[in-house]
C-alpha cells in the first residue's frame, strides 16, 4: 500500500524557521490530522507536502518515490488561504469552470459548468457564491474538482477548521473522503492530510503535530491511548 512519508521536512524562512523540522507518515486510505500554531506554518506544511514548495532540509516521498515533480503529479493542495483559496467574489461556476481548465489535457472535462456540476452531485450549490457556501458543501466541490484529475492520489486539505470550529462541520467528510466515499468523483481510497489548528477532542485516529520528529502517528487508524494524549513530550514546540 503506498505511503506518503516525509522526513524532518524543514523550511527556513527568512528570520525563523517558516516550518519547524517535521515528520510525518500516512497510508493510503486513511486521514492523518496535522496539529500546527500558526496559519502561515500549517500552509509551509501543506505546500511542502503537495511538492509546491521545497525544503530547506528533509525529504517527503510518495511511495518509493522522492522526486518533487512526481509528488506534485499525484497531489492536490486544497484551500490553502492566500495560495489556491476561492475568491470570495467567484460564482460556483466561475470556480468550476477555472478548476476544471487547470486538470491536464488528458483528464479534461470539457462539460459546461454547470452541466458538471450537476453530474457530480452539486447542483444545490450551482446558482450560489463561494462565499456563500458551508463548510462540507465547500469541501465538497474543491475535492471533486481536484479529483477530476485521476493522477491525484494524495489530498491536503489546509485549515478547514477555520470556517467553522465545530469539527463535525468537516470532520466526517473528510474520512468518508480519504475512505473513498465522500465524492461523486470515482471511487478510490486516497492519503488526506489535513492541517488544523487544534487536534478535536472527539479525534481518535492518526495524529501528527508541526516539530514532531518523529510524529505522534497511528498509521493503522486505531484509537490513540490516554497517555499519548496526556504526554507533555508531545506538546506543541
Amino acid at each position: 500500500m503506498s505511503v506518503l512519508s516525509a522526513s524532518k521536512l524543514q523550511v527556513q524562512g527568512r528570520h525563523r524557521d517558516l516550518l519547524p523540522a517535521t515528520s510525518l507518515e500516512a497510508q493510503r486510505g486513511t486521514l492523518l490530522l496535522v496539529q500546527g500554531d500558526g496559519q502561515e506554518r500549517r500552509t509551509a506544511l501543506a505546500l511542502t507536502l503537495t511538492g509546491r514548495m521545497r525544503p530547506t532540509s528533509g525529504s517527503v516521498h510518495w511511495g518509493h518515490e522522492g522526486d518533487i515533480a512526481h509528488l506534485r503529479r499525484h497531489s492536490a493542495l486544497i484551500d490553502a488561504p492566500d495560495v489556491n483559496e476561492p475568491e470570495q467574489h467567484l460564482s460556483v461556476q466561475d470556480l468550476t469552470a477555472e478548476d476544471l481548465a487547470l486538470v491536464p489535457r488528458k483528464f479534461r472535462d470539457r462539460t459546461r459548468p454547470a452541466a458538471w456540476l450537476a453530474e457530480h452531485g452539486h447542483a444545490d450549490v450551482a446558482a450560489k457564491w463561494v462565499d456563500e457556501l458551508d463548510p462540507e458543501p465547500r469541501l465538497k466541490l474543491l475535492t471533486d474538482l481536484a479529483l477530476a484529475n485521476a493522477d491525484v492520489d494524495v489530498m491536503v486539505v489546509d485549515s478547514p477548521d477555520r470556517h467553522s470550529a465545530d469539527p463535525q462541520d468537516w470532520l466526517p467528510f473528510l474520512q468518508r473522503l480519504a475512505a473513498g466515499s465522500g465524492t461523486a468523483a470515482p471511487v478510490r481510497p486516497l492519503t488526506v492530510i489535513v492541517t488544523v489548528a487544534t487536534i478535536p477532542e472527539n479525534w481518535h485516529g492518526a495524529v501528527a503535530r508541526l516539530g514532531d520528529t518523529p510524529p505522534e502517528v497511528n498509521t493503522a487508524g486505531s484509537p490513540r491511548t490516554e497517555p499519548a494524549l496526556n504526554d507533555e513530550s508531545q506538546e506543541t514546540k
